[in-house]
């Protein structure tokens, strides 16, 4: 659960930092975001 609070906090963040940014730039960063959080999860062992 700490990992998606995590990923989501940084998804806000990446909407409210960047709000002229194009859908795919979204896309992109969520998914970003995402292997982020795989790679907290394997490596705090969560």
């Amino acid at each position: 659960m700490k990992i998606y609070i995590i990923w989501l906090i940084g998804v806000i963040v990446w909407n409210f930092g960047f709000p002229q940014a194009p859908p795919i730039a979204d896309v992109v960063a969520a998914i970003f975001l995402s292997f982020v959080s795989f790679g907290l999860k394997k490596y705090l062992k969560l």
